[in-house]
């Protein structure tokens, strides 16, 4: 009984052997598993970094700045065209709204200081030529945009 109690604890530490034997194969295929990635991550980053060396003397800062100056120049043809086309024409382009609000203050201010003491007086149509009325609608045209 002895003996198979020291057998069996002989099989107890060879089992145990074993397992650890298997576990550090297990480790073992782990790490070149790891290594396997890493080295075809390198693989690609140097092939990253060639490709991108080839793109580069490919191109050169020369071309890439003129490259720029004809994209800014472009861009700045577009707006001046923006703001020849945006700039008012006709009577509105020497319209300015402030000389226009100061004259109507003035007009309304003589209007009332000659009404002072007055009795209201009938006001009587004056009929327009017809360039009047023709610029009138224009005018109003105009200001409607």
């Amino acid at each position: 009984a002895i003996q198979c109690l020291m057998r069996k604890k002989l099989y107890e530490n060879h089992i145990e052997q074993l397992r650890n034997f298997q576990m550090r194969i297990h480790d073992q295929m782990i790490m070149l598993e790891g290594a396997k990635a890493t080295t075809k991550m390198i693989d690609a980053l140097r092939t990253g970094a060639t490709a991108m060396k080839a793109m580069q003397k490919a191109m050169k800062i020369d071309v890439v700045d003129k490259i720029m100056d004809e994209i800014n120049e472009q861009t700045q043809n577009k707006r001046m065209i923006q703001e020849t086309l945006s700039a008012p024409t006709g009577s509105t382009a020497y319209f300015d709204k402030f000389i226009f609000l100061e004259c109507l203050f003035h007009f309304v201010a003589n209007r009332k200081l000659l009404n002072v003491g007055r009795q209201p007086t009938r006001v009587v149509p004056v009929k327009a030529t017809v360039l009047e009325e023709d610029e009138l609608a224009a005018l109003q045209a105009e200001l409607a945009l």
